[in-house]
């Protein structure tokens, strides 16, 4: 079956507002992660719009999306952990390891126990080698493997080394077992059922699949794209947005006076005595403006490794 790529006919919008921020979209199905991002550039009418991390057109949930300067930020959730929960169908493989694929050999009729299949399962938690499916976004000399694999072309991929930090299995009705996962990045859920069918001697498939998390987001942060479009609509853009102070909670954050804030704009070294043991720090201005990330270079001065918002754009967030 051929994957979809149409965008669902949601209304447009005059709203405009200049923005600097983070928000959280729940993915429908049927979309690419770069169709959502083109029809979030049409609803904001803004042009500087990245996504966290690629999601497959038939999975759902979590997709992170960075706008405006903040589109910097994502450098810094190249490895970012996810999570997810899903559906193993066995009894036959796909060419695409998922149900958007074509059947590969004739499909069995199976009804896998519990027991066996989670056992199963615990093979493969841990650090593994796994083999990217030839449909992903994996490049062969620069080509990625999909756009061979749609060309009936050769698809030779190697390895890679993953980490599956949990991988449980939570039920099994007749062919298909539910899980929950939470993985490293890089990791193709994918290839997992699709390694399982194999082991198991069935075939296998990811049957669906939904991403509960990126780093600190969840689903509860993830919002429609209807509601961003009403919010538009409305005026009220802003409710939707991550607050800013919630972004990389793994760094300490500091709110600079108006000195501190012009050095850190002009791009210059401030010194950070309270922060002597941190390596990188958040720079706001007031409890919104998060103007900069701040690497320490030595003892307790910090240079600004990134200015998200000099005195140029600093209006745009409040």
């Amino acid at each position: 079956m051929a994957r979809s790529t149409k965008l669902p006919n949601y209304p447009t919008t005059n709203y405009k507002i200049a923005m600097n921020c983070v928000l959280i979209i729940d993915k429908p199905g049927g979309m690419t992660s770069h169709d959502v991002v083109n029809r979030v550039r049409r609803i904001l009418k803004e042009r500087s719009v990245g996504h966290l991390g690629t999601l497959d057109p038939s999975a759902t949930g979590v997709l992170p999306l960075v706008i405006g300067a903040l589109t910097r930020l994502a450098q810094f959730y190249t490895a970012s952990e996810k999570a997810y929960e899903g559906v193993i169908r066995f009894g036959f493989a796909t060419d695409t390891y998922d149900a958007d694929g074509e059947p590969v050999g004739v499909p069995r009729t199976v009804a896998p126990t519990f027991d066996a299949v989670y056992e199963l399962a615990a093979g493969f938690r841990g650090f593994v080698e796994q083999l990217p499916p030839p449909f992903s976004a994996k490049k062969i000399q620069g080509v990625p493997a999909y756009k061979l694999a749609r060309k009936k072309e050769e698809v030779v991929l190697n390895p890679v080394r993953v980490e599956i930090k949990e991988f449980e299995i939570l039920a099994v009705d007749g062919d298909c077992a539910s899980f929950q996962a939470r993985v490293a990045s890089g990791t193709y859920l994918r290839s997992v059922a699709h390694d399982m069918g194999q082991r198991m001697g069935c075939g296998a498939h990811l049957r669906s699949l939904r991403r509960t998390a990126v780093a600190e987001f969840e689903l509860a942060d993830a919002h429609l794209l209807e509601e961003l479009t009403a919010a538009a609509e409305k005026g009220t853009l802003e409710d939707l947005f991550v607050h800013p102070r919630k972004l990389l909670p793994r760094f300490p954050a500091v709110t600079a006076n108006e000195d501190m804030a012009a050095h850190i704009r002009s791009g210059r070294t401030v010194n950070l005595p309270e922060f002597s043991k941190a390596q990188q720090v958040k720079v706001f201005s007031g409890q919104r403006e998060l103007i900069a990330i701040a690497t320490r270079v030595a003892g307790t001065l910090f240079h600004p490794r990134i200015v998200l918002l000099g005195s140029d754009t600093a209006h745009a967030v409040r």
